[in-house]
């Protein structure tokens, strides 16, 4: 015999916090036992709607949708592996995957874990390779100050500005790096404020690094000007041999690389 499962989801309209908002709460109910957790989601109560359990925002209902079908699919798992569930052992395995990390270093693992199994789907794990490598720079640059991890609500700007500073003193790094650093470390910020650990970025006012000006890629009429008439030491017709094929090159839109592949009956006269 099937066990009776329900989900109900409502607010707690006597604990409003301070920003105006309260936390949306699941009642799982089991053949007639209840246990509630929190499903990690805010709610203004003027926005709720007790009757139909959900909030007027599209995307905090979308959010509380997903919630749901997770917590569905979890009970069915369950029921298949053990044959029988209880709410608390469906509370657990609800924590275990839905309960959003409040610190810095394990909202960052659980964002490889994400990407580790995205990358299997993709067949690439170019960016889950690299999310190793920032993520470890952050935990080294966390060590230096002597702290194991950081909560989200304690990440300022003077911190984004500390860590940039890091990675160019100690760890030398470009300007390139620095900024893949800093992308890392802004991704995992911008997650806690689409969970609603957080009401906005701190660092959004830390600034990337400039990249280095862009190689020249052409030489104006004046320099092509002083190379026609630039005189080399007659003794020297290698070099004379290289100024006249990049001369060469100039006047033809041919690659310097490829007029080293030239021969003589490569060069002909039209008819």
């Amino acid at each position: 015999m099937r066990s009776t499962f329900s989900l109900l989801l409502y607010i707690n309209r006597n604990k409003v916090r301070s920003d105006g908002t309260t936390s949306v709460l699941c009642r799982i109910s089991i053949d007639g036992k209840n246990t509630v957790i929190t499903t990690g989601i805010s709610c203004n109560p003027q926005q709720w709607n007790a009757k139909n359990a959900e909030a007027s925002d599209a995307r905090t209902n979308n959010r509380l949708k997903k919630f749901r079908s997770n917590a569905e699919q979890l009970y069915e798992d369950l029921l298949k592996k053990y044959g029988v569930v209880s709410a608390e052992l469906l509370k657990n395995e609800i924590a275990g995957h839905v309960v959003v990390p409040v610190h810095l270093l394990r909202m960052g693992e659980r964002e490889r874990e994400r990407l580790a199994i995205r990358a299997k789907e993709i067949g690439s794990n170019s960016t889950y390779r690299s999310s190793r490598y920032y993520q470890s720079y952050i935990r080294e640059f966390l060590e230096s100050k002597g702290m194991s991890d950081i909560a989200f609500s304690d990440i300022t700007e003077e911190f984004g500005r500390e860590y940039k500073v890091y990675l160019k003193r100690y760890k030398n790094f470009g300007a390139s790096q620095t900024n893949h650093c800093l992308c890392w470390l802004n991704r995992l910020v911008y997650l806690a404020v689409d969970h609603e650990i957080i009401r906005a970025n701190p660092l959004e006012e830390v600034e990337y690094e400039k990249k280095p000006p862009a190689k020249r890629m052409h030489i104006s009429k004046a320099e092509l000007k002083q190379l026609l008439e630039l005189k080399l030491p007659q003794n020297d017709p290698l070099k004379e041999l290289a100024r006249r094929t990049f001369i060469f090159s100039c006047f033809t839109g041919l690659a310097y690389v490829d007029t080293q592949l030239l021969y003589p009956h490569h060069i002909g006269k039209t008819a």
